[in-house]
């Protein structure tokens, strides 16, 4: 087997898809795991342990949060924000911020996901339409489980903008981009050619979502604390799926059956690899 791919942790080289920092400590732990523990079903419980770890960090974060809006300890803030926002309303603004925040609707996250997923059905990755599908369906549930339990009333001081009549926390237009614009950029990392191209993705995406989560203060339907709490869980949720999809495909080899099944997820360049 060629020394790249044994999952032992020696002279592994990185794959891609994440930014460079994160790639690197998510890297330096498989390599850890992969030097101390033998076995693939071993090795990939060690590693998810830390990555439901390192999603639990931005759950407890989301729980911190959730509980002083329970309190009320944000309420104060969260309404001179909302007031402030709308005391700079604008015509032009008013048009900009509604069309960004179609970029958060449901329908056109479904058709980011459809268009994407032809495209990787068709060039052989069909274990990334799965990732895929599985970012934006659990993210969905999640988003939902979640707003019910809190139940919070949408901001009240000010006069919407937009059309809205689920529960307030946490922001579901916010968690909703955040795992899927997310998880598109992830995958598109893996596949994209040059770093520069990665850290391009990654840097669109961020500032899509972003102005998503603005935009919906903006237009008086959230608070600010329910798009911090929606990016939070849409946070953990990615760190949990691209933790395990790296983890799985980090120590495939250990187990030639999990190689052959991940073979397509790095495109053409996998076909590269030798094994003796």
């Amino acid at each position: 087997m060629d020394h790249r791919t044994r999952g032992d942790g020696k002279n592994q080289e990185p794959r891609k898809g994440l930014p460079g920092g994160a790639r690197h400590a998510l890297y330096s732990i498989l390599r850890f795991i992969g030097r101390h523990v033998q076995g693939f079903w071993s090795a990939l419980a060690a590693f998810l342990t830390v990555g439901f770890a390192a999603g639990a960090t931005a759950a407890i974060a989301f729980g911190l949060i959730a509980g002083m809006v329970r309190g009320g300890a944000t309420q104060r803030f969260d309404e001179r924000a909302v007031e402030w926002l709308a005391a700079h309303r604008s015509s032009l603004l008013d048009e900009v911020m509604v069309d960004i925040t179609t970029l958060g609707d449901g329908v056109v996250l479904i058709m980011i996901v459809l268009i994407a997923s032809i495209f990787l059905w068709i060039t052989h990755h069909r274990w990334s339409v799965y990732i895929l599908l599985v970012g934006l369906i659990g993210g969905k549930v999640l988003n939902t489980v979640l707003k019910a339990a809190f139940d919070r009333s949408r901001p009240s001081v000010v006069e919407w903008l937009h059309d809205v009549s689920s529960p307030s926390f946490p922001s579901g237009h916010a968690m909703g981009a955040f795992v899927t614009y997310g998880t598109v950029a992830y995958l598109v990392g893996r596949l994209s050619s040059t770093t520069r191209l990665r850290n391009v993705t990654w840097i669109i995406a961020g500032i899509t979502v972003l102005a998503i989560g603005m935009s919906r203060v903006y237009l008086g339907v959230h608070y600010p604390s329910d798009v911090i709490a929606g990016f939070l869980a849409g946070l953990a949720w990615v760190v949990i799926v691209a933790s395990s999809v790296t983890t799985v495909r980090f120590f495939a080899p250990r187990r030639p059956a999990t190689a052959a099944e991940e073979e397509d997820l790095d495109g053409p360049a996998a076909s590269s690899r030798q094994t003796v």
